[in-house]
């Protein structure tokens, strides 16, 4: 009987334990997420302001500017493959 009291006793404090632990998780990773979203949303629009104010080209809106300056970026890096793609072959023969 008295081993039952126990074993009632030490599961209300692991469960208030558990539960305290999953308030506190909560609201660390709540924060987390806050803090990361507001983060993020403020460098985007200080990218958008750069993108809009030095590489957009007239009539261009930032997306198109964007969208423009990867697809050159992509083309500078298939540009440095094949560069370094030749380097190799010529320090093979």
């Amino acid at each position: 009987m008295a081993k039952s009291k126990l074993v009632k006793a030490n599961e209300k404090i692991a469960d208030a334990v558990v539960g305290r632990y999953k308030k506190i998780e909560e609201g660390v990773v709540g924060g987390y997420k806050r803090i990361e979203s507001g983060v993020t949303g403020a460098f985007k629009k200080v990218e958008d302001g750069f993108v809009d104010k030095f590489l957009t080209h007239e009539g261009e809106s930032v997306e198109d500017a964007e969208k423009r300056l990867a697809e050159e970026q992509a083309q500078r890096e298939a540009a440095a493959r094949v560069s370094e793609e030749a380097d190799r072959n010529d320090g093979k023969q």
